[in-house]
């Protein structure tokens, strides 16, 4: 059989490892962890039967990145079975570069985390070979029954499928979502530290395999975490099989009004805030697809009640001529970088309106990528607030040549902690992306793919112009909502079920398709439920604000 890699082409025997085949075309450079073949994640003991191109994954690549984190979760499951037998532990939401542990009913103490690094440190260095085998899922199910994780046990339970991928090491059996390394001696760069009742397990950043990332304290970002998880128990759900559990009892309906109202009271707190702090300019701030533009509108609306008239004013429309935007190594036009915005234009055009002058405001047409005005002067109404939305709005660039005593601050993201079990999380990642695919989809004509092929591009931008300022805020607003994901299937499943196997963008939306095989399938009826004014309605449609 042929094997190819990027520069070289050789043959090998049937049934050669892909370490063995990646080492033999000098394609093995250090921290491989796994291959890509055509979209699909090659394990490196896997024997290959037929002619391939092999892409070896490290750290760099984001699917490396999830190998090496699912695999050091199982050292770190093993280690906390050996020091904690039978103790339920809920790996909850990613902290930076690294992910959030608790253990439910058990207060961890500093030497408790220094015990378990320290086991963590023996499992790797013993180098212990992960073992897969395929179950079938009547034995899965009992397994986990026997292990007393019902988490597990009720999530298989609804999966229509009749074998489950197990993996083991040193007896210990674990079902994972998707390809782990060779060996515990594969992850041996991490650390943990205390935080808030748990842990967390940081692993190492970007290109630097041999330290792991230093963590960054971000309190207002944990604080929003810790009020997803409080409405986590006041909805009765951690879970996707608890949603599950809800659509087969008729219950739904009632999850979603009580998940809207909180969204609301969060809002209007929001809203009180400023009243409060008699505020003339709000920012919202926030990733793609946090919802930032209804959330501008909803406030809009909360800020009326507080007896405030409102202004919205999107950043897009300062965005500089298409012609003139930085040009990125790939070639394409760079429109998340802060250079995209025509950022004296933005100051001039909101200190006039606080002045009480009259300014014209720019609009930008994305078709012919160009700036226009086509509306007469304007100028705000008495005790008019300014919202102003985008993504740079929490960027010192911005807030710089702006009155600070006037502006309120506030950063959008959805940050879910429902899981798929106590061991697997849904990254907040894949549901901003499922929702921009849907969005994307209804109302700007982009195939998935087209999507998919931006994605990588939005996200070092939000890494690079976006995340890095979130403290800045004077309030985050978390705008997941924990009934979303089986509404997003309903929009999304098919459509990318169509992206092509010789697509560049096919192992991508193969791991959404099978995070999604997990959700439970919901009665489009229940759709008539999503009030009009939900965030969820800026992307899936039947959103009223866009009739205003």
């Amino acid at each position: 059989m042929i094997i190819r890699s990027m520069n070289n082409q050789k043959e090998f025997p049937e049934g050669t490892t892909v370490r063995n085949c990646l080492q033999g075309l000098d394609a093995f450079p250090r921290g491989t962890l796994a291959a890509l073949s055509g979209g699909i994640v090659c394990e490196l003991n896997d024997p290959l039967r037929h002619d391939c191109t092999l892409q070896p994954l490290t750290l760099e690549h984001e699917e490396g990145r999830r190998i090496y984190e699912r695999s050091l979760r199982f050292v770190m499951l093993l280690a906390l079975r050996h020091l904690f037998p039978y103790q339920q532990v809920r790996i909850e939401y990613s902290v930076g570069y690294g992910v959030f542990v608790r253990l439910p009913g058990l207060d961890l103490h500093r030497q408790d985390i220094v015990r378990l690094e320290n086991e963590m440190r023996r499992i790797v260095e013993l180098d212990l070979v992960f073992t897969r085998k395929q179950w079938s899922r009547e034995d899965a199910i009992h397994y986990f029954e026997e292990e007393r994780q019902p988490d597990k046990v009720e999530l298989l339970r609804r999966r229509p499928v009749p074998t489950i991928t197990m993996y083991s090491i040193d007896g210990m059996w674990e079902y994972f979502y998707g390809a782990m390394t060779v060996s515990t001696g594969y992850v041996p760069v991490f650390t943990l530290f205390e935080l808030r009742g748990g842990f967390v397990l940081q692993l190492p950043a970007g290109k630097d395999f041999d330290h792991a990332a230093p963590y960054i304290y971000r309190p207002k970002h944990l604080e929003v975490f810790s009020q997803s998880a409080h409405w986590c128990e006041v909805l009765g759900v951690t879970n996707v099989s608890d949603v599950s559990y809800m659509i087969e009892h008729g219950s739904l309906r009632n999850f979603i009004r009580v998940n809207e109202a909180l969204h609301e009271a969060a809002i209007d707190d929001i809203a009180r805030k400023i009243h409060e702090q008699n505020k003339h300019i709000v920012l919202v701030a926030g990733p793609s697809a946090s919802g930032k533009t209804t959330s501008a509108a909803r406030l809009a609306v909360h800020l009326q009640m507080y007896g405030h008239p409102s202004r919205r004013i999107s950043m897009d429309d300062f965005f500089i001529n298409r012609d003139d935007l930085p040009v990125q190594l790939d070639g394409t036009r760079d429109f998340e970088t802060i250079e995209a915005l025509d950022i004296q234009l933005l100051s001039d055009t909101l200190t006039g309106l606080l002045n009480g002058e009259e300014v014209f405001m720019p609009g930008y047409d994305f078709e012919s990528g160009e700036k226009e005005y086509l509306t007469p002067p304007t100028s705000l109404l008495p005790g008019e607030i300014i919202i102003l939305e985008g993504i740079h709005g929490l960027n010192p660039a911005v807030l710089d040549r702006l009155p600070s005593d006037e502006i309120y601050r506030i950063f959008a993201s959805a940050l879910t902690v429902l899981n798929l079990d106590d061991h697997n999380r849904i990254r907040t990642t894949d549901v901003r992306l499922l929702r921009r695919i849907v969005r994307d989809k209804q109302f700007r004509s982009y195939d998935p793919e087209e999507t998919l092929s931006l994605w990588p591009s939005v996200r070092r931008g939000e890494e690079k112009y976006i995340f890095a300022y979130q403290e800045n805020a004077d309030s985050m607003l978390n705008t997941a909502l924990h009934y979303e994901l089986p509404v997003l299937k309903l929009f999304a499943y098919d459509m990318l079920k169509e992206v092509p196997s010789d697509s560049p963008n096919y192992l991508l939306a193969r791991r959404l398709i099978k995070a999604l095989n997990y959700l439970p399938d919901m009665d489009p009826a229940l759709l008539d439920e999503i009030p009009p004014l939900s965030l969820l309605r800026e992307f899936i449609g039947g959103c009223t604000f866009d009739e205003d």
